[in-house]
């Protein structure tokens, strides 16, 4: 038997600009290659509106690692993280900057384009190579004041790969729209220092998720809460990964919920996070409309993250944890994982 999804949503398999030659948005669905073509210099919206992000979340046995960079117009910033899965403890640091306004200079294209910043003594670098190569250069004196992190590791595409990439609108907004592109499923090779530390990410037991988005927000005062999870890791001889969430955007013609089977993707429709209000660190629940996925995550982290410039303001609470579960691949056959590493957040923005 061959599981569909909802008929309203709309594959795209041709290559199709996100803005027309007027700049307003549309072309709206999902795909599992980055065939929307993104183009700020098309957008009409004023520049304190748009808003562009690359982050990596990477990972070991020992440790998880996540690199930000987001230009929100109004504000931006440069986030790193570092936890100890066996410790539970987390070590961060935010450098904020007001009014990036394309200071970063972010790449148009989930597929080229480096991105380096520098600060100080210090710098992060995200540099993309030829076949979905990616490599990220690091080299922080003092990571929350503290240790100096420094180190490159280099994520590598399994064959084949595909990725979740949505295009969506905004209701009631005519120029306002999100684009992303999700990719859980990359390996990992390389060495990060992290003050005395030595983390070693290996072929086989390390693995990183890329999470890209691009577009242009409401007009204020809106506000917007969005949920996401992925994690990626091993179940046996072969590769799962996944990336689910839902927030404002209106995903009538496509969501974000997909599985991955050693880098092919299995669309899923509505995914619902379950989460306890009085304990986040309590297991959390997630099911789908169509009865493919149930799955639980058992946290072994949280941790609060704020940001805020004039009336622009960022919130988000995060935690990291391992996912177990059983997913129905398109092709009707069920698949059951356990303990895959990963994290899951909500996000609040208010503008």
């Amino acid at each position: 038997m061959r599981y569909s999804y909802s008929m309203a949503q709309v594959e795209i398999k041709t290559p199709l600009a996100v803005l027309d030659g007027l700049g307003r948005p549309g072309n709206f669905g999902w795909s599992r290659l980055p065939l929307f073509e993104y183009d700020p210099n098309l957008i009409r919206a004023s520049r304190g509106l748009i808003n562009e992000s690359d982050r990596y979340i990477i990972f070991s046995s020992t440790h998880l690692f996540i690199f930000e960079i987001l230009d929100g117009g109004c504000l931006g910033y440069i986030g790193i993280s570092v936890i100890s899965i066996k410790d539970k403890q987390r070590t961060a640091q935010i450098f904020t900057a007001s009014f990036p306004l394309g200071l970063f200079e972010m790449p148009a294209n989930s597929e080229t384009g480096s991105l380096k910043i520098q600060r100080k003594k210090g710098f992060i670098n995200f540099i993309t190579r030829e076949k979905g190569v990616r490599i990220i250069k690091i080299d922080i004196p003092k990571l929350g004041h503290q240790r100096r992190l420094r180190g490159e590791v280099v994520l590598f595409e399994p064959p084949g790969a595909q990725s979740i990439v949505t295009n969506m609108p905004w209701r009631r907004e005519r120029d306002a729209f999100r684009c992303s592109r999700r990719s859980p499923w990359y390996i990992v090779e390389g060495v990060m220092q992290f003050g005395t530390s030595e983390v070693v990410f290996t072929r086989g037991n390390a693995w990183g998720i890329f999470d890209w988005n691009r577009g242009v927000r409401p007009h204020g005062p809106h506000g917007d809460i969005r949920y996401w999870a992925a994690a990626c890791g091993a179940c046996g001889v072969r590769q799962v990964g996944f990336s689910i969430g839902y927030g404002s955007a209106d995903s009538g013609q496509g969501t974000e919920n997909a599985f991955f089977l050693d880098g092919k993707l299995h669309k899923l429709d509505q995914v619902t996070f379950h989460i306890s209000p009085a304990n986040w660190l309590l297991p959390w629940h997630f099911t789908s409309n169509d009865n493919r996925l149930d799955m639980i995550l058992k946290p072994y982290q949280e941790w609060p993250d704020q940001n805020r410039m004039l009336f622009h303001s960022l919130k988000r609470r995060q935690v990291c944890g391992f996912f177990t579960g059983k997913v129905i691949l398109d092709d009707g056959s069920p698949l059951e994982f356990q303990n895959i590493n990963g994290f899951a957040e909500r996000r609040k923005t208010r503008f």
